[in-house]
Order: C-alpha cells, then sequence, then structure tokens
C-alpha cells in the first residue's frame, strides 16, 4: 500500500496501532452478545450492556476532549490501552450482569464496527499533526482502509470458539472467554507499540502548541451536534445487535455472521480508496453526502426482503457505500479548527460515536424483543439520512483549507 509522504514517524506508526484495535474490535463485537446469550442474558439485556459500553466511552471521551490538551497524547493512550487490558480480564471474571454493566461502563469495550473509543480521537489528533493538509484526506483513507480491512479479519476470527470448542473439546462458555483474553492481550501489544510515539520518547509530536477550544468552538459544536444524529441512528444497528438480528430473522450462527461481516468490511475497505480521490473532485462534504444517502436506502430496505440473499444483498451494498464518509470527516474536523484546538475538536466530536449512540442499543434491543422484522434497521436509516441533509444545507459552503486554494 503506497503511503503518501508524511512530517513524522507517528503516521506510519499509528497504521500499525489502528490494525491491532480493529481486529479486537472486529472479533469482541462478534463474540459479544453470543457470549451474553450463552450466560442466559437476553436481548434487552445484550442491548443495556451495549448501551453501556457506549455511554462510558462518550463519557471518556468527553473528559478527554476538556482535558486532553493539558496532557501528553501518547500519556492519554497507554491509559486507555491499560483500560483495554482490564477489561478482557474482568469480561472473564466475572459473569453476573451488573458487574458486568459496570466493566463494560468504564472499559473501552467496543460493540460496534466502527471506531468508537477514546483511542480514536487521540490518534486522529496525532495523525493530523503527523501530515501536511494536502495529504490529510489520503492519510486517514488509509489509516481507515486498514482498520476495515483487519476489522474484517477480527469478525472473521469470531468464528475461532466454533472451532475450537468440537476440536479441542473446550466448553462453548470457556471458547467464548478464551476470546476476551486476545483481547487483553491484544491490549499488551498497543502498549509496546504507543511507547515508540515520539512524545513517548520525549519529542513532541504537536508542531503548535495544544488549547482549549476557542475560536473554533462554533463550528465544533455545530459538527458534534450534527454527529449525534447520525450516531443516535447507528446506535440502532451496532454490530453486536445486527449479529443478533440476523440470527433471530435468518438463522445465522457467530461463524456465518463473521463471514458476513468479513466481506463488508473488505468492500467498505476498498471505498476508503475512492473516498480520497472523490473528495479532490467534488469536495469533503459533497463526498460525505452523496455516498451516505443512497447507503441509508439500503439500509431501510434490508427488513423487508423476503430471503437471506436479498437481506444480505443489501447489505453488503450498502457497505460498498456507507464507508465513504469515515475518512472525508475525519478529514474534514481536523481541517476546520485551528491546529492548536484539534485535540479538543476530535474528542468531542467524537464523543456522538459512543455517547448519543449509547441511548440507542437499549432501545434496539427491545425492539428486536417485541418483533423479528428488523425495526431498527429501519428507525437507522431514516435518522441517518435526516443527518445527511442536515449536513449539506449547513457545511457545503464551510471549505477545508486545499479547497479555498483550488477555487483561487
Amino acid at each position: 500500500m503506497w503511503l503518501p509522504p508524511a512530517r513524522s514517524p507517528d503516521a506510519s506508526l499509528l497504521l500499525r496501532t489502528r490494525g491491532l484495535r480493529a481486529f479486537a474490535d472486529g472479533f469482541i463485537s462478534l463474540v459479544l452478545p453470543f457470549y451474553l446469550t450463552e450466560l442466559g442474558y437476553d436481548a434487552f439485556e445484550v442491548g443495556l450492556i451495549a448501551t453501556a459500553t457506549l455511554l462510558g466511552s462518550g463519557l471518556l471521551t468527553l473528559l478527554t476532549g476538556l482535558h486532553a490538551w493539558r496532557f501528553r497524547v501518547s500519556r492519554l493512550l497507554a491509559a486507555a490501552t491499560w483500560a483495554m487490558i482490564a477489561t478482557g480480564v474482568l469480561f472473564v471474571a466475572t459473569t453476573a450482569f451488573w458487574p458486568l454493566v459496570l466493566v463494560a461502563l468504564v472499559g473501552p469495550l467496543n460493540p460496534s464496527n466502527g471506531d468508537v473509543s477514546v483511542f480514536s480521537p487521540l490518534e486522529q489528533t496525532v495523525m493530523a499533526h503527523a501530515v501536511a493538509d494536502t495529504h490529510r484526506t489520503s492519510w486517514f483513507a488509509r489509516y481507515n482502509l486498514v482498520g476495515s480491512l483487519v476489522g474484517a479479519l477480527g469478525a472473521l476470527a469470531a468464528g475461532l470458539p466454533s472451532l475450537l470448542s468440537p476440536a479441542f473439546g473446550l466448553p462453548t462458555l470457556a471458547a467464548l472467554q478464551a476470546m476476551f483474553v486476545l483481547y487483553a492481550l491484544i491490549g499488551v501489544a498497543l502498549l509496546v507499540l504507543y511507547r515508540g510515539l515520539a512524545g513517548a520518547r520525549g519529542r513532541a509530536h504537536e508542531p503548535v502548541v495544544a488549547t482549549p477550544l476557542g475560536a473554533s468552538r462554533g463550528i465544533v459544536y455545530r459538527l458534534a451536534a450534527l454527529f449525534s444524529l447520525d450516531a443516535f441512528g447507528g446506535g440502532f444497528i451496532v454490530q453486536s445487535l445486527l449479529a443478533l438480528w440476523l440470527h433471530q430473522r435468518f438463522g445465522l450462527s457467530e461463524a456465518e455472521t463473521g463471514v458476513l461481516f468479513f466481506v463488508s468490511g473488505l468492500l467498505a475497505a476498498g471505498s476508503f480508496l475512492v473516498a480520497a480521490p472523490l473528495a479532490r473532485r467534488i469536495g469533503l462534504v459533497n463526498t460525505m453526502v452523496f455516498t451516505h444517502l443512497p447507503s441509508n436506502l439500503l439500509l431501510i430496505a434490508v427488513p423487508f426482503m423476503p430471503t437471506t440473499s436479498l437481506a444480505v444483498a443489501c447489505l453488503l451494498a450498502r457497505s460498498a457505500l456507507s464507508s465513504m464518509d469515515v475518512p472525508t470527516r475525519t478529514s474534514y474536523v481536523m481541517a476546520v479548527v485551528a491546529p492548536g484546538e484539534r485535540a479538543s475538536a476530535a474528542a468531542i466530536t467524537s464523543v456522538p460515536r459512543s455517547l448519543a449512540s449509547a441511548m440507542s442499543p437499549a432501545l434496539s434491543g427491545w425492539m428486536l424483543g417485541l418483533s423479528a422484522f428488523g425495526w431498527p434497521l429501519v428507525v437507522a436509516g431514516g435518522l441517518k439520512t435526516l443527518y445527511d441533509i442536515l449536513l449539506l444545507v449547513m457545511f457545503q459552503r464551510v471549505k477545508p483549507p486545499e479547497e479555498r486554494e483550488k477555487e483561487r
């Protein structure tokens, strides 16, 4: 994979850390609902635990956004990694419901196929400072490409318990718990990698002095409000609950669902490579909106499909379109705020990816408990469509530096 020039080796190091985190998130988001149902919990309780994970991530990310400028980013990343290690261990050590809710609340466990943890804004800040404006979108496209490709492999790895259990005579519960141990071990590997960041070796990776939000406050809050709407819609279809719905409606096993999400991840990865050149032609905001809208219509159509094949086809078609806004959205936020305010802006605009979406999984689980039709997919598609329209109306004329330069 060709890499554009970068100001700092931190940029390429973050591709490795993103890959490791994506692999862990890929399998744990699918293992989680099967593990919880194996423990005897119903769809509503699974939804509550998913809500706790997103709510906890949102609160932690919000605190990071308010105070990140006071600390080295490398230290905050190390603290988040220790929380990841503890989460993996504690999910094996206890099986009682409320302790699991508490662990989910304070840990960075991710029930979604998106990057919604506190790691994301911190890594985005380092990446934005490590590359030039002209290469920013291309680097974020590759950053998300790595996440999608390796996350797809992680989804495929979710089928390991069903293979390990008969092969080694392990109880199903023990095989599922082994995946949480692997999650903790990946946290150890991340801890080692983060120590290689320039800031961790005593060389500041920020070319400007970090500051709290000031001049960028208005645009950041407006973007955060819009991202809240999108994330609230996305919370109805977090990967754990989508896997549960596919199991309820079509009887897909964790291995079959893992294959589906593996292919979805490959399609999303391919779309990242298209996002950067498309954004250069039509602009960041237009790329976000005009690829996202048709994907939402496909999402609404999924529950109306009469067969498994047609439903899967809609989901895969959606995957090919729905992720082009991910690198462009991140690049846009980093572009339209003052450089010193990037850490705060990244964290505050990332809060909706977990805090606003934290309200949705419990509602989604409740809906799934009432009907296997797939109402959460319809609601998610409708809310995300509204987000696209509002984003286009409010920000089409707010250009990043490279687009303003191009218009001159």
